[in-house]
């Protein structure tokens, strides 16, 4: 989630999806048997920003979070100079998750999200790099300070029994650092996959999750494509790709009982920019296999109108004034995809 600039013409190419390891899109998902208690959200920057608005709208319904480099839920107050100023770079100041939570509660007894009790017993795990210029310490740092201060003032009868880990002393930057597939470690450009001996997604879906119950290898399922197109709540667009990814391990394919992620890529992390990297590389999938969780790797588009060139994820309300509660139309979108895989997040 880089500082907007002057699009180039390269970003005006789209890159075709590579095959490897995929199917072709297919008419309907794949059926699963998937645990509802075993549900949890993950992402890197504009996705970690969404996986925490997804957190709190429906935190009834997931167990918790993993954030990478993405700023606190309502940040942005629905404003892209605060957006790209105090969101990004705590500039003229951080974020206030004091405010932010008092926030949070406000649209809770709205019922605009779910209740802050739904957070009773959730995971939280954020992770910053000392590297990263792109996304400032302290505003990493109010995605974590948010619970916390919901813990301690926001919310009426207090939340209690949250797990929460904040993870700053690596040396990596704006990225998803993986053990080795990726760019230099400390670089930050597309594809904001880093090789840095240090396997994030494993030490996330511990904290999630616990310890696997069998080894983590290689990834032995199967990654598919599916038309997110289906999901399109009453017909209204998302501002979303066509086509979406599902990865799903041998055992859930073949009725065991599994678990579910939703995993959200970065800004110009979409398949339109990088294809299926993002679902190969950043290391979920076989985490995935040692956990038993099925993967679903949504996938946005780049547009101008409205203005979103780099295809994030909406964190500032390009998508609409409701953006990060229950009636944006994104998270309308993911209520009726995980709806479809049989976890009904309506209330």
């Amino acid at each position: 989630m880089q500082r907007m600039r002057p699009l180039v013409l390269a970003m005006l190419s789209t890159v075709l999806l590579a095959g490897c390891g995929t199917q072709a899109a297919e008419s309907a998902l794949p059926e699963f048997t998937l645990d509802a208690d075993r549900v949890s959200v993950v992402g890197l920057s504009s996705g970690a920003a969404m996986a925490q608005q997804v957190h709190f709208a429906w935190s009834d319904k997931f167990i918790g979070a993993g954030l990478i480099a993405g700023p606190p839920l309502g940040c942005a107050e629905g404003d892209l100079g605060i957006a790209l100023g105090r969101c990004m770079k705590a500039q003229p100041d951080a974020p206030d998750a004091v405010k932010l939570a008092e926030r949070a509660r406000t649209l809770a007894d709205a019922g605009r999200i779910a209740p802050l009790s739904g957070l009773d017993g959730d995971r939280v795990y954020v992770l910053h790099g000392r590297a990263d210029a792109t996304v400032d310490a302290a505003v990493a740092r109010a995605s974590y300070s948010i619970y916390t201060a919901v813990q301690r003032e926001a919310a009426t009868p207090p939340v209690k029994g949250m797990t929460l880990v904040w993870d700053d002393d690596r040396d990596f930057g704006h990225a998803w650092p993986t053990r080795e597939a990726g760019q230099e470690c400390a670089v930050t450009q597309a594809p904001y996959i880093a090789a840095c001996g240090f396997d994030a997604a494993g030490e996330m879906l511990r904290s999630l999750y616990g310890e696997a119950p069998r080894e983590a290898t290689e990834a032995g399922g199967a990654v598919h494509r599916f038309d997110q197109n289906k999901f399109r709540p009453d017909g209204e667009d998302a501002f979303l790709a066509d086509e979406g990814f599902l990865y799903a391990p041998p055992q859930c394919s073949d009725g065991e009982s599994c678990g579910l992620v939703i995993a959200f890529h970065g800004c110009e992390q979409n398949a339109d920019a990088l294809g299926d990297r993002f679902v190969r590389d950043i290391g979920l999938n076989r985490w995935a296999d040692a956990h038993d969780l099925v993967v679903v790797y949504p996938q946005t588009r780049a547009s101008f109108m409205p203005l979103n060139p780099k295809g994030c994820w909406d964190w500032w309300g390009y998508s609409g004034a409701d953006y990060d509660t229950r009636n944006g139309v994104q998270l309308r979108w993911l209520a009726n995809l995980v709806d479809a895989l049989g976890i009904p997040l309506s209330p």
